[in-house]
Parts: structure tokens; C-alpha cells; sequence
């Protein structure tokens, strides 16, 4: 089977990899326009297999399509893809194309599905091999793994540890189906959907007015990226790895301690302890040397 990866990242470069190491038959990747200073690993991969390259800056030009269709694949596999795929690509493949989303569809639709699972507070999520169609992540379900999302889970321990490597496996499960003629397509249950825009730096702006569990959600949910934030003494700062820990009492966003441990904050039914920080600019730093930088001391009121 003649298959096309499009895709980017260290996702795309382990399917790539997976894919060759089963003897797939692989005629062309592609991936996003290079970025200065960053490496391209799915590029370079493909490279080094001396597998066709294409980096269009959109996949939606016309001249994309006519050089698509000269490598007549059979199948598109597509790996964290974040450019919209015209439907023209998605339905020229004779077996069509299968696509990764990082949660339990129809939960959880659009770019930013892990951290609004861990903000939300779920305790399960999980993965999705579907079917692309015109739609936003709408398309027929073909294979779902599940797996826990723990109370002290990030999006980076979520995804590299659960999320990452499962995907893979299911990829490469799911081709093998589609190859067999087993791959099913099961129609997505619209009444269970949910969609959530992509979560930027707006959305992580702690109220420590929130509950403690809430307040910690939210953090995990945004470490390592886009971080949430709050001020102290007027200085912006993102908190990313923290632990909610013993009962509060104070008021809400009130510093009740400071060690080289980080800093403890009062929440609604607990205490944060924050252990890492980054202002600006500036690089990330424990949270002990921040309290040095702005001189905050026990009693001052995070976010005013």
C-alpha cells in the first residue's frame, strides 16, 4: 500500500519510523515550512530514508494537489497535523485517510485537547484513530484507546508518557486494519460532543478565588505550555510545576510560606506549594530565587 505521512514533530518522526520499521510502503511526507532555529525531526527522518519531502506553506493551494496526486497513494496517515487538509487530499487515496487526535471523540474537539481535559478536571482521557471529513475532528471513529489521566498529571507527562507513545502503536494498529479490510467506521455521537478553542496565555490567568482543585487544574493543565499566570507585587509571572498539598485557611491567593521547597500559597481548600516559575523573557526558575527577584515575603496577596 502506497501510503503519504503528513504530519510534524517528534509524533510524526516516531509514526515515520514505526511505519518503515513494519515495512510500510511510505512515498512522501509532509510537514510544516521549516522554522529558523528550530530542528524539523519528521524532515530529517525522511531525509535520511531518502523519502520525498514537501513543505507547502498551505496545504489548500491548488499546486499542492497536483503534485499530491503524482505519488498515487492508497492511503493518507496523518500525525499531528495542525494545517487544515482540503477535502480534495483527505478523499483521493483509495482507502482513504486515518488521522490521530489526542482524546476521546467526540470529547474534547479542536487543538488544544489535552489541556483542556486536565483543566476540566477529567480523570480519563485518552486517544482517537478516525477518519478525517470536512469537519473539525467530526469524522468516523476507527479505533480508541483509553487511558488515566493521574492527580499530579501535566500535559507533558499526559502526552509523553501516555498519549505519545500510544499513538504511535495505534497508528500503526490501525493501517494494518484498514490494509485487512477490518477498519470500522462508527459515526461520532453528536449529543456527547464537546469543542474548546485552542488554550492560549488568556485562558490561564489563575482566580484564586476558584476552589483549590480548580486552581490546580488549571496549572497542570498548562505546564509546560502556555503556562498559568498571575502578578505579584505588579510582576507578571506563569507557575508551572507546583503541588497541592495540605488545607489552606488564609485568604485566597495569600503567600503563607517561603522555603527553598518554593512557595506556599492559601487556596480554597488547600495549599499550593509553587515550585517553578518564569517572568518575561526569562528563562524558568525555581520559585525560591523568584522570591529573591521581586521581594515577596508572607501575607502579600498573589494576583493584586
Amino acid at each position: 500500500m502506497r501510503i503519504v505521512l503528513i504530519g510534524q514533530a517528534a509524533f510524526g518522526e516516531k509514526v515515520l519510523d514505526a511505519m518503515v520499521s513494519g515495512g510500510e510502503n511510505v512515498v512522501g511526507v509532509y510537514t510544516i515550512p521549516d522554522v529558523p532555529g528550530r530542528s524539523n525531526p519528521l524532515k530529517d527522518l525522511a531525509v535520511k530514508l531518502n523519502i520525498p519531502v514537501y513543505q507547502p506553506p498551505r496545504m489548500r493551494a491548488a499546486e499542492v494537489f497536483e503534485e499530491y496526486k503524482k505519488l498515487a497513494p492508497e492511503l493518507n496517515v496523518m500525525a499531528f497535523v495542525t494545517d487544515i487538509v482540503p477535502e480534495s487530499i483527505l478523499n483521493y487515496p483509495k482507502y482513504g485517510a486515518i488521522q490521530y487526535h489526542p482524546s476521546l471523540l467526540p470529547r474534547h474537539r479542536g487543538g488544544s485537547a489535552i489541556n483542556w481535559a486536565i483543566i476540566m478536571g477529567d480523570t480519563k482521557t485518552g486517544l482517537t484513530i478516525f477518519w478525517p471529513d470536512k469537519g473539525l475532528d467530526t469524522g468516523p471513529i476507527l479505533m480508541q484507546k483509553e487511558v488515566e489521566i493521574a492527580p499530579d498529571d501535566t500535559i507533558g507527562s499526559l502526552y509523553f508518557n501516555k498519549l505519545f507513545p500510544l499513538g504511535v502503536t495505534a497508528i500503526i494498529e490501525s493501517i494494518t486494519m484498514v490494509k485487512q479490510g477490518t477498519a470500522p467506521h462508527i459515526k461520532q455521537d453528536e449529543s456527547q460532543a464537546t469543542y474548546e478553542g485552542l488554550c492560549t496565555d488568556k485562558c490561564g490567568i489563575i482566580n484564586w478565588e476558584e476552589s483549590a482543585q480548580q486552581v490546580y487544574d488549571l496549572i497542570r493543565g498548562t505546564n509546560p505550555s502556555p503556562g498559568a499566570s498571575t502578578t505579584c507585587k505588579g510582576t507578571p509571572f506563569k507557575i508551572f510545576d507546583s503541588e497541592l498539598v495540605k488545607n489552606g485557611g488564609a485568604t485566597p491567593g495569600q503567600v503563607t510560606n517561603i522555603s527553598k521547597q518554593g512557595i506556599s500559597v492559601s487556596l480554597k481548600g488547600g495549599t499550593l506549594l509553587i515550585k517553578r516559575v518564569q517572568t518575561k523573557g526569562s528563562p524558568k526558575i525555581d520559585a525560591f530565587t523568584f522570591v529573591g527577584q521581586v521581594g515577596m515575603q508572607v501575607g502579600d496577596i498573589l494576583g493584586k
